[in-house]
């Protein structure tokens, strides 16, 4: 079987605070939740607010083996490639689908007022 890719910008920023969001820490942490992370190493939001939520998930203790890369590339037409995209119906990047039991339960699309964590911990409160 072929080593699963990884995205760069999923490595987690070492400056984030987890101490600041002990209430989405805590959320991300609760649940068998398995976080689907489509982005492009190339793409600045994927850069601005990935290393941030791989920090988040890491605060909350989340195993590598729950959290999925999926790398997209950008078509010349400005559409995504890459794997899943068609299945996920993914768009924009980055994209982060959380799933529990195989059902997807909540979805960040490229961006929010808020940062990643934050946005999925209050979607997965409700």
């Amino acid at each position: 079987m072929a080593e699963a890719e990884t995205l760069e910008t999923m490595q987690p920023n070492p400056a984030w605070d987890a101490a600041s969001y002990p209430d989405v820490v805590d959320t991300l942490a609760a649940a068998d939740y398995t976080f689907k992370v489509w982005g492009g190493d190339w793409c600045g939001d994927c850069r601005g607010q990935l290393p941030d939520f791989a920090a988040a998930l890491d605060a909350a203790g989340v195993p590598a083996e729950r959290i999925d890369h999926y790398p997209v590339e950008k078509a010349d037409d400005g559409s995504k490639v890459g794997p899943l995209v068609e299945e996920y119906d993914i768009e924009l990047i980055p994209t982060v689908v959380v799933e529990r039991d195989g059902e997807e339960v909540a979805r960040f699309v490229e961006e929010e007022d808020v940062p990643i964590a934050v946005y999925l911990a209050d979607e997965l409160s409700n």
